[in-house]
């Protein structure tokens, strides 16, 4: 009887060489795990609505009808109110005024922004600007508000997509 030690060359089989690919099959099986636990949906289940009581009619009455159901209009979705505490805001000078980003993000965070940062900006931006992510849109026209910025624009690299950022320039004082 032979004993095989480690594999042949000629074997088949998966061979596992690294932590990260043993990582990744883990990951992979969990998340094919979660799919079949939860029925494969990502959603809250829907309730069914009430149904109607049955209403019995006499066959020798055929004038005689079921209720019909009130029609309710579904109703508006209610916006939800923007938060600053929520929110990351990082505040840039870009003007060479000394201090104005650092007395700046003190002000946003003064007002209720979670500022986490204030730094240089090297580069030339035309006007001071808030700077957002698509889903933080609203929030960006409050920071602006709270700032007095009236130039919005759309994150650029090499911003981050999960924060607010004010670049400021010798128009802001």
């Amino acid at each position: 009887m032979r004993r095989l030690v480690g594999r042949v060359r000629s074997q088949r089989g998966v061979a596992l060489s690294s932590p990260v690919a043993l990582l990744s099959v883990g990951a992979v099986v969990l998340a094919g795990a979660a799919f079949v636990a939860t029925g494969g949906h990502d959603e809250e289940p829907t309730r069914p609505a009430a149904a109607a009581p049955a209403v019995s009619t006499p066959a020798a009455t055929p004038t005689s009808t079921a209720p019909t159901p009130a029609v309710t209009k579904p109703k508006p979705k209610k916006k939800s109110p923007v938060r600053r505490g929520g929110t990351y805001v990082e505040v840039y000078n870009n003007s060479g005024i000394s201090g104005l980003a650092g007395s700046t993000a003190a002000r946003a965070q003064g007002a209720g922004w979670e500022v986490v940062g204030s730094d240089n900006w090297y580069g030339t931006i035309p006007a001071s600007t808030v700077y957002y992510p698509s889903r933080l849109h609203a929030q960006a026209k409050l920071l602006g508000k709270d700032l007095g910025i009236s130039r919005l624009k759309p994150s650029i690299a090499p911003m981050r997509g999960d924060r607010l950022t004010v670049i400021l320039t010798r128009d802001y004082s």
